[in-house]
């Protein structure tokens, strides 16, 4: 199909539809964000003598929205300037503009007659083989387009994304019987590599996948908590990280959420299904009186916790008033902490013996059956179910992953003699002797299908590192990190030790890696697929070692880290970093030494050193300099202290970016390094990078002398920081980091415009780590990271 997106049109600018237009113009369309006529004028708009027929009242709606995008949190924008590609407009004067639109998405309010109204309109105006959705969470689909025509019905399906749509991966796809088979193959593989989403097709019932078992559960877990006489608070301490669900466990994400919200989407499903389901689906009355009193959770200040100082109080929902906040301890959630990896934990917890076990069990045992109830219903197989729910809901294992992770058979008995009938599918499946829902043989996974397995398809741009150790093994490895061979010529150093925390380990890798590419690869990748790309240097070995009094120790660890990356900077084949999730610290200083660095689109990148009382240990200030230097215009005048001034401050403050955008911005990345919306291609195109260069005929970047500001800049530096001592803002110890940092960035005692080599200021910059790193107040700080997760500011 023959179809390109350049521009879109968002119909409805509430929380879901400017966020969605926050998507796209985060990824580069431009997009209308169209929305109601008001039809009275505010107090500000008559005192400033405006009429409704002027353009700034018509549009009021849509503007306020765009403007709000600003202040959301989470940021729904990577870039602030991001919203100059929103245009702001109304449903009545702007609709015109449809004829210039490739993909149209109506966000309005969730009722078929107003939707289908909206169509009517939309089909006067819209280009032919322009595709047209809706981002409904349950209304019908197909309803939508009755009466519309035949080219309108064939580019429709719906579109449903999960709030907040930059941060959750979940888009479900919901084709009519009218949409081409092409438009959806070409929304599916447009969702995935372009919008950067995790496709699911799903079938046009209520709620589709991940809301109809999502909201289920959360439902059956409500009611078992009132019949097990469990609190708000315990109930959450157990259906969180535990069973490998989000932080935020049941009742915290329902105060997320918004409660009002949760009571629209289970009141859907309500009105359209019959019988136990029917039940199950009827919001506890509790609920619906704290939606009554306007408890609606984090939005309107309270809902199932309410925060008073700095104490958290739960909702106690038989008599509605608030109490401490409680936490479940009981054998079976010690036993379950002791085991590792989630399937084994939940194994644990179900088939135990005491209430947390008998909750856990009750909530899964009906989730199980209620997801196998509905294959074929709301998915045309288990895989789709499963990753719907990992992708909207954040679980580490969706309903059918969970229920092979405990055991299938064994549970069948357990599921038997609770008197819930196990659907027919299940059992001749065990009959015909499959024992789980998936398999792996030779590295590749499979899932029961019909009375048989088939292989699960994957986007070829997907890189599972454990399926290729699997396949190919390793080329080495320690305990820090492994080399492995990622095919066509490119080997990949992951990084695997507690946290991705660079040691020596990591360090003797690092080297390894550089030395075996050099002679039989096109090019490495440094990359993993953990938690965070790298959260810095292992803290505690540092700290154990300068209280030990090992500083000759410390001198050679820093000594062979900046060979290590100077050895990645000067390789003769090409190094392309792939950072993602937190880069901190030493995780930045892999980085920015690499020929090219292909960013996830959300990396936190920054040189956070001054958190912990040091500077950047491993070439991170000389790097970001470079890096700010190399970023300027070829044929525009150096001015050698502003480059200066916006490092010292970026390292001194410690800046975070809150995107590879904002890393761009903040010159951890330079023009010509990518950024991959879709982190699961992260690895793919990291990959390509390196085939690129390597095909373009790559040449080892040349050592070159470094124009400093000396110590004119030195001084100049000093001033900023002196000025924020004085008002107060940073402590003494800040002062004397500061300075440590204003010395090595300016190049030390030599005049301004001195050019000097890299290894000088690695020099500066070792000396100066050292001479810190032995600082009591410094050691309190590292002392503090490790026990609390926090900066102290001493």
């Amino acid at each position: 199909m023959n179809q390109l997106i350049k521009k879109a049109a968002v119909l409805g600018s509430g929380v879901m539809g400017s966020g969605i237009a926050a998507h796209l113009a985060n990824i580069g369309i431009p997009t209308l964000l169209l929305d109601i006529v008001p039809r009275e004028l505010t107090k500000q708009e008559e005192a400033n003598g405006l009429t409704l027929k002027d353009m700034q009242v018509r549009n009021r709606i849509s503007t306020a929205a765009i403007q709000k995008l600003l202040k959301q949190k989470p940021a729904p924008l990577t870039l602030k300037k991001n919203l100059d590609l929103i245009e702001a407009g109304n449903l009545e004067d702007d609709l015109v503009k449809l004829k210039d639109v490739d993909w149209v998405i109506e966000v309005v309010v969730e009722n078929l007659n107003v939707k289908k109204q909206v169509f009517e309109k939309v089909e006067q105006f819209r280009k032919p083989g322009s595709i047209i959705s809706s981002n409904t969470s349950g209304i019908s689909v197909e309803a939508m387009v009755e009466g519309r025509s035949d080219d309108f019905k064939k580019h429709f399906l719906g579109t449903h994304f999960f709030n907040p749509p930059r941060y959750l991966k979940l888009l479900e796809v919901i084709p009519t019987q009218y949409t081409d088979p092409d438009v959806l193959s070409f929304m599916k593989t447009f969702g995935e590599d372009v919008l950067g989403k995790g496709v699911v097709v799903a079938k046009d019932t209520p709620n589709f996948i991940a809301n109809r078992i999502g909201t289920y559960g959360l439902l059956v877990t409500v009611q078992e908590m009132l019949k097990s006489g469990l609190s708000v608070g315990e109930v959450d301490s157990i259906t969180g990280p535990l069973i490998g669900r989000a932080k935020s466990a049941t009742f915290r994400t329902l105060d997320v959420v918004g409660l009002d919200t949760f009571y629209h989407v289970a009141g859907n499903v309500h009105e359209k299904v019959e019988g136990e389901e029917k039940e199950v689906f009827e919001v506890p009355s509790f609920m619906k009186k704290m939606v009554e009193n306007g408890w609606l959770g984090s939005k309107s200040g309270q809902g199932f916790f309410l925060k008073k100082g700095k104490e958290i109080l739960e909702l106690d929902p038989n008599t509605l008033e608030y109490g401490p906040r409680k936490k479940l301890s009981t054998p079976a959630i010690e036993l379950a902490k002791q085991e590792k990896g989630t399937g084994n934990k939940m194994k644990a917890l179900v088939y135990a013996d005491d209430c947390a076990g008998q909750f856990l069990w009750n909530t899964f045992a009906k989730s199980f059956v209620y997801s196998a109830q509905l294959l074929g219903e709301i998915a045309d197989d288990i895989v789709a179910i499963d990753q719907a729910m990992k992708w909207g809901f954040g679980w580490e294992m969706g309903p059918f992953e969970t229920w092979d992770a405990i055991g299938v058979e064994k549970s069948i008995q357990k599921l038997e003699a609770s008197g819930l009938a196990v659907p027919a599918w299940v059992t001749e499946m065990l009959a015909k002797g499959f024992t789980t829902f998936y398999k792996e043989e030779n590295a590749e996974l499979y899932f029961y299908h019909k009375g048989e397995y088939k292989p699960i398809e994957f986007n070829p741009k997907v890189i599972d590192l454990k399926k290729v150790k699997k396949q190919k093994g390793v080329i080495k490895k320690n305990s820090g990190a492994s080399l492995i061979d990622i095919g066509d010529g490119v080997a990949l150093l992951e990084f695997h030790s507690p946290n991705n925390a660079i040691g020596m380990d990591i360090v003797q890798m690092l080297n390894f890696a550089v030395d075996e590419v050099e002679k039989n690869y096109k090019g490495l990748v440094i990359g993993n697929q953990g938690k965070n790309f790298c959260v810095g240097a292992n803290l505690a070995m540092m700290l154990m070692e300068v209280q030990d009094d090992n500083i000759y120790e410390l001198d050679l660890i820093v000594r062979q880290l900046h060979k290590a990356l100077l050895k990645v900077k000067y390789s003769s084949k090409p190094v392309v970093a792939a950072p993602f999730a937190m880069t901190l610290g030493g995780g930045a200083e892999v980085c920015l030494p690499a020929s090219h660095i292909q960013a996830a689109s959300e990396t936190y990148m920054g040189l956070v050193e001054t958190g912990v009382g040091l500077l950047p240990g491993g070439g991170g200030n000389k790097e970001l300099y470079m890096k700010h230097l190399e970023n300027i215009q070829s044929g525009v005048q150096i001015d050698l202290q502003q480059v200066a001034n916006k490092v010292f401050e970026t390292i001194a403050m410690a800046k975070v970016s809150t995107s590879a955008d904002e890393a761009r911005e903040n010159g951890f990345l330079s023009k010509s390094d990518g950024i991959s919306v879709n982190g699961d291609h992260q690895l793919y195109d990291a990959k390509q990078a390196v085939l690129a260069l390597h095909e373009q005929g790559y040449k080892p970047k040349v050592r070159r002398k470094v124009p400093v500001t000396g110590e004119s800049g030195y001084a100049t530096l000093l001033l900023g920081a002196e000025a924020m001592k004085l008002s107060g803002y940073i402590s003494e110890h800040d002062l004397k980091i500061a300075k440590k940092i204003a010395y090595v960035i300016s190049g030390g005692k030599v005049p301004f415009g001195t050019e000097v080599d890299e290894q000088y200021l690695l020099d500066l910059e070792r000396e100066a780590f050292l001479s810190l790193i032995q600082e009591p107040k410094s050691q309190q700080r590292m002392q503090h990271m490790l026990l609390k997760g926090k900066p102290l500011r001493n």
